[in-house]
């Protein structure tokens, strides 16, 4: 016998061994998908179902064909409601991931105090929506908040009755909310950047804005396409701090699908019209997360570690 053979081992078989893996993996995601058709799929189904009916929330359920979906699709307000939902959506990305992204790259140093500071920016997004829409409209008050009490002229606007202060409000709350997160996840893709990479270029004589845009941004594509991804099909269910702080005034100036929603819905006990736009509101994350994952190209699940 050969030196170089290996002796065969007692006991179960290599290929006993890897069957008997394969065969207990598909097991361990009954869990998964049972939650996810509990929780995902069997909601959906029934928001589907209610939207070819009519139904106050209270008393029985009629079917009534697509007599929820006419209604809804040849009301004026529901494109108005798509374009609010679609500017509050592409403010706030604009807004949210330039600030997200500078966070994450300072972040991602090794220095103590640096680690401090990402523990600081994070407790926005430990707070309720509810609470910190509260808190702001307390504060923007025109005459009890913080421009009143500091006695300075510019924060006394009525912040919260003119429209385009409104959107303003409610663009600069979100973001400020919902940066520290994404700025968490920019900080997790820097710090797998490969340091080989940055050397290289100091050898070539690039500076840190130059390292910035050559490097650090072109290494980021996938964490940028992922940032985005959540930050835009999460912007379609801003629901309680718009709420909270507008109620979607003045007039309709920010008044979303999902407020749209809840207003057909709990207010005017329409829920065959509000499922309706519940289900819009699905097609339409759904089409948008597709498309951003399009830009991804066919390497999308490669990693970002590219150049290394």
């Amino acid at each position: 016998m050969s030196v170089f053979t290996t002796p065969a081992r007692r006991g179960t078989p290599p290929a006993a061994t890897g069957g008997a893996r394969s065969g207990v993996l598909p097991w361990l995601a009954v869990p998964a998908l049972a939650i996810f058709v509990a929780f995902g799929v069997i909601p959906l189904v029934g928001v589907l179902f209610l939207s070819f009916t009519s139904w106050d929330g209270l008393g029985e359920i009629h079917m009534s064909g697509l007599t929820s979906w006419r209604a809804v699709l040849a009301d004026p307000g529901l494109v108005h409601a798509v374009l609010v939902t679609f500017l509050v959506m592409a403010v706030s990305w604009a807004v949210q991931t330039p600030a997200s992204i500078l966070i994450g790259v300072f972040l991602a140093g090794h220095q103590r105090y640096r680690t401090l500071l990402a523990v600081l920016y994070f407790v926005p997004l430990l707070l309720s929506s509810a609470a910190i829409a509260i808190a702001y409209k307390a504060l923007l008050d025109p005459n009890f908040g913080l421009g009143a009490g500091l006695g300075i002229d510019l924060l006394t606007q009525d912040w919260l009755g003119e429209p385009v202060l409104a959107f303003s409000v409610v663009i600069f709350v979100v973001s400020w909310q919902f940066i520290p997160f994404h700025s968490l996840i920019y900080q997790g893709g820097v710090r797998q950047i490969p340091r080989s990479l940055y050397e290289a270029a100091e050898m070539d004589g690039a500076g840190r804005v130059r390292k910035f845009f050559s490097i650090t941004l072109p290494q980021l594509k996938y964490t940028i396409i992922t940032s985005s991804t959540l930050m835009v099909v999460g912007s379609l269910t801003f629901f309680d701090l718009i709420f909270v702080l507008t109620v979607g005034g003045p007039g309709d100036a920010t008044r979303v699908l999902a407020l749209d929603m809840w207003k057909r819905g709990f207010q005017a006990g329409l829920m065959g019209p509000a499922s309706v736009i519940a289900v819009i509101l699905v097609l339409v994350g759904l089409v948008l997360a597709l498309l951003l994952r399009r830009l991804g190209g066919r390497d999308a699940n490669a990693s970002q570690m590219e150049g290394a």
